[in-house]
């Protein structure tokens, strides 16, 4: 049953702490940091990363968010780049680099400084370079600046390309960028450094609503995952079970497809053409906060949002190191929303972070 009609926030129990961890092999574990999502939450940006980076995983993976650079014609401003690489090389972390250009990780996902977008992406088109070469000329220079400055960093262990490059913004946008543009925007990145790994990532669909949406709506060109696993090195899967759709009273109508038949289906699916390409995967966002309607994190004090309690965190990591290509270990598991754990911990109720220590102890 891929439905569900259940109250936002749980009773918060001990299940964490004794569900099981599965070992993680190979696999490298790390987090996303999102300097605007920290902000958003009350917290110093510098001080969540500096409390993120003590934790003992591998791997990083930080964005340059081309408006917050380029915020104005000439003006290049790396500074707080700079200063998140630095930390992350302070201890010992392994970085995947997210150079965007249009797209990057993390809401509002789109982040291109208002010079180079002088009117909005119209709804329901297709971004081409033929339709917007401005845009696509900047963006090629930004991604080469940016790769051309860090790529002596031997911290640095991947670049990202664009974030669920050729799909809609979920249910805000309609407009997508074309295979074509990102093609383009490939070939800089290329050329300013060809010896590092391209990681390209997709939304994996865990529902068959959800599935048949993104067909419907991808269908002239495919979908990022199908478009990853064409252009990338490594393709990044984010796998997100369970979403809120809608409150009805006091419930909310979920889509939880995590074991459902459709997510199995699109799952074997797309490891078999990663597979049969090659290439190496990667879960780029394992889902560790909610993705509810109506409540925004801390719930309230000893209950926990139903799409993501801390047993769910674990569940959709031992999820992740159950899957493999042929025996082969993913190559990373990035879990999502590190934030979300800080402000649970500072909020005097730790079980999200002590159930993420469970995960790195015990894997």
């Amino acid at each position: 049953m891929e439905l569900r009609l259940a109250h936002s926030n749980q009773p918060l129990t001990d299940a964490w702490r004794t569900h099981p961890v599965e070992p993680r092999g190979s696999t490298l574990l790390g987090i996303s940091f999102r300097p605007l999502q920290a902000e958003a939450l009350g917290l110093e940006r510098r001080a969540a990363l500096r409390l993120l980076l003590d934790y003992p995983y591998p791997l990083v993976r930080l964005g340059a968010y081309w408006n917050r650079i380029e915020g104005e014609p000439g003006r290049f401003d790396t500074a707080e780049v700079d200063w998140q690489i630095d930390a992350a090389e302070r201890t010992g972390k392994q970085i995947l680099l997210a150079v965007g250009a249009v797209k990057t990780f993390g809401y509002p996902e789109v982040f291109v400084p208002p010079h180079w977008l002088a009117q909005p992406l119209r709804e329901g088109s297709l971004v081409q370079p033929a339709s917007h070469p401005e845009l696509l000329s900047g963006a090629e220079a930004f991604i080469t600046r940016i790769v051309s400055r860090y790529r002596d960093r031997q911290s640095i262990v991947a670049w990202q390309l664009e974030h669920e490059a050729v799909d809609p913004l979920g249910v805000e946008h309609s407009w997508r960028l074309g295979r074509s543009f990102v093609e383009r925007e490939l070939q800089a990145l290329r050329a300013a450094d060809p010896s590092r790994p391209v990681m390209m990532n997709g939304f994996l669909p865990t529902s068959s609503v959800v599935r048949l949406s993104q067909w419907w709506h991808t269908r002239d060109q495919g979908d990022s995952l199908a478009v990853s696993t064409s252009l990338a090195d490594m393709v990044g899967v984010d796998y997100y079970p369970r979403t809120a759709l809608s409150r009805f009273g006091h419930r909310t109508l979920y889509l939880d497809g995590a074991d459902g038949r459709s997510a199995r289906a699109t799952r074997e699916g797309v490891f078999a053409s990663v597979r049969g390409r090659g290439k190496r995967l990667m879960v780029s966002e394992g889902q560790a906060e909610p993705w509810e309607t109506t409540t925004v994190p801390p719930s309230p004090e000893r209950h926990a949002p139903y799409s993501c309690p801390p047993e769910q965190l674990i569940g959709n990591y031992n999820a992740a190191m159950r899957w493999s290509l042929n025996g082969d270990p993913l190559y990373a598991y990035l879990f999502w929303g590190a934030e979300y754990w800080l402000l649970r911990s500072q909020s005097g109720d730790p079980s999200y972070v002590q159930a993420f220590a469970r995960v790195l102890e015990n894997s």
